[in-house]
């Protein structure tokens, strides 16, 4: 199978993206392993599918691929190079676009200044929609990790996040803990764990480990998922810079059942063919 892709980023999260419109895409756990590597293949942190959607009023359907061959639910950084190449492909010449997603349709737009916004949806905060093991839904929990409790709050932006406010982001342990948090017991679908520090009212450094990819040096979902935990603590205003190892993210929320929007950079790197 010969397979046309673009390599993509967002912020340094990096991206194979491939067009499931004009060519025949079926990839295996082991096949898209293959890929991700970054020795034997083209090297990710996700794949990106882009499908014909068959449902009225929706542009597209969008399928995310973790490096580790797994399917996830929602990708932010994705979602941006998703518009990017869609519209520079010519699959479509709208600037903003209804993209089915695993949780749920978003909506990204391509700014004039190249930024690309995506509505990202309203965030889910109850236990059972992270999913998280708990009896109710509290603003922080406890979460034991290898006999040491941290304070965590847990978060769904179409993936499941769980987010810890630190005092240096730069010296706290995250290659440690964050495989740690990814697969602890409370969390049956894995998780995405966010290390947030809190510069200003309007401006924060996060790190993310994400599930079943490892750090990486932007999360997009991780991003809003860290401004509305920390909105909803009282730390934060509705609009917050978002520093990353890979760039800024610029982060709105007007609060309860209201949507979270996510501005920023999506770039193409190279196009190739690949024999699998």
């Amino acid at each position: 199978m010969k397979l046309r892709f673009t390599k993509m980023h967002g912020l340094g999260n990096d991206f194979v993206v491939l067009d499931g419109v004009r060519q025949q895409v079926r990839l295996d756990a082991e096949q898209l392993r293959r890929l991700a590597h970054r020795n034997f293949g083209i090297g990710f942190d996700q794949l990106l599918l882009v499908e014909p959607s068959d449902s009225a009023g929706i542009d597209f359907r969008y399928r995310i691929f973790n490096s580790d061959g797994g399917e996830v639910e929602q990708c932010g950084n994705g979602a941006r190079c998703f518009a990017r190449f869609v519209h520079d492909q010519g699959l479509t010449d709208q600037t903003e676009i209804a993209v089915q997603t695993a949780r749920g349709v978003i909506y990204p737009r391509l700014e004039q200044d190249g930024n690309v916004t995506v509505d990202m949806g309203v965030p889910r905060l109850s236990p059972a929609e992270i999913p998280f093991l708990a009896d109710e839904e509290h603003l922080n929990y406890p979460l034991d990790v290898a006999g040491h409790l941290y304070d965590i709050s847990v978060v769904s932006m179409g993936n499941p996040h769980a987010v810890q406010v630190v005092d240096d982001v730069e010296s706290f342990p995250v290659g440690r803990l964050g495989p740690l948090i990814e697969h602890h017991p409370r969390f049956p679908e894995r998780v995405n764990a966010g290390f947030m520090q809190i510069v200003g009212r309007g401006e924060i450094r996060l790190r993310v480990f994400e599930r079943g990819a490892g750090e990486t040096l932007a999360c997009g979902t991780g991003a809003c998922a860290a401004v509305v935990v920390g909105i909803r603590r009282g730390l934060l205003d509705g609009e917050v810079l978002v520093h990353t190892h890979g760039g800024d993210l610029t982060i709105r929320w007007q609060g309860e059942g209201q949507p979270v929007l996510m501005t920023g950079p999506a770039a193409t790197v190279f196009e190739g063919t690949i024999d699998l």
